[in-house]
């Protein structure tokens, strides 16, 4: 039975993939729409990789239903390999071939697309159009690969994790070329563990954790919904040395408190007024405070506060 939607450039419904004794995917139920940026975010282990594995036809599903551009892959599958950019995680390139070489051969497996030329002009690598793969850098790689992705003219790109490991700068000239390919009303499906990311890019994310969805919405629905747009969190150096937590819940403005052994997480909407509530605290009873900082609050701090763990703890 057919789940198209109209909107929809992609639709996932009761996704589900085990390996061993390991559920990657655990009932995962998507919806991306066209046009639009979505990210799927979550540490190591989420089963990102697996999800969009699956969507791009790379791995079969234990159960479930995949709808891609409103088609199938086990009927479908040709018509939408001509439709779809792809880039892995990691990308094997052949290291003896030019730039050149390797996009035009890319370029050679579609209908239609950009010339090899317009790619890397589009990708900023003119100058090492005849240089051999292997000796480009990492971020060079990274936009050779997102050539070779969009080499078709996809409709839908997906994109895994493609700033891992990439220094600042080549993560943003990465982001430019993303984000114009986007304006052109192209759908894109991005996995991510950097929030700043995601928060650039997505128009949506919904994220992951244990295989499952536990969150969704824009980054800014996100944010708000932990209640706070601000994170105060100070350290007192000892962990049986902490404030009482029901009088840094009375502090105006503070909507919750979390401890985490001597270090303290408060969530807060002004922090003018919660932080100097925060020293009459500590002063009173006579705490040292060791650290102290604050940020607006992150998508990070949305995980958080669903899970209780950092996305890099794993």
């Amino acid at each position: 039975m057919s789940v198209t939607m109209p909107d929809a450039a992609l639709l996932v419904r009761g996704l589900r993939k085990t390996y061993k004794d390991v559920v990657a995917v655990d009932g995962l139920d998507l919806e991306v729409r066209r046009g639009e940026c979505f990210g799927l975010l979550g540490p190591n282990g989420a089963g990102k990789t697996t999800t969009i594995e699956i969507c791009e036809g790379l791995t079969e599903p234990d159960s479930g239903e995949v709808e891609v551009l409103g088609m199938h892959w086990a009927s479908q599958g040709m018509a939408l390999r001509q439709r779809l950019g792809i880039q892995l995680q990691e990308t094997q390139l052949s290291d003896k071939l030019s730039v050149f070489e390797t996009v035009r051969l890319f370029r050679s497996f579609y209908h239609q697309g950009p010339d090899a030329a317009e790619l890397i002009g589009m990708m900023q690598l003119g100058e090492k159009s005849k240089s051999r793969v292997g000796g480009l850098s990492g971020g060079q790689k990274q936009r050779l690969a997102l050539a070779c992705a969009l080499a078709g003219n996809p409709d839908l790109l997906f994109l895994d994790e493609p700033t891992t490991g990439l220094d600042p700068q080549a993560r943003r000239q990465l982001w430019d070329v993303i984000e114009a390919f986007r304006e052109q009303g192209r759908t894109i499906l991005l996995t991510t563990h950097y929030m700043d990311e995601a928060e650039k890019l997505c128009d949506r994310v919904a994220i992951m954790d244990h295989g499952r969805q536990i969150a969704l919405g824009t980054p800014r629905e996100l944010v708000a919904s932990i209640g706070g747009e601000h994170l105060v969190e100070f350290s007192t150096g000892d962990a049986a040395r902490v404030p009482d937590v029901e009088a840094l819940r009375r502090i105006e403005g503070v909507n919750d408190v979390r401890l985490d052994g001597g270090n303290v997480r408060m969530q807060v909407n002004e922090l003018h007024r919660a932080v100097p509530g925060l020293l009459d605290v500590i002063n009173c009873q006579g705490i040292p405070l060791t650290e102290l900082r604050t940020h607006s609050a992150t998508l990070e701090d949305v995980f958080v506060a669903l899970t209780g763990r950092h996305l890099r703890d794993e």
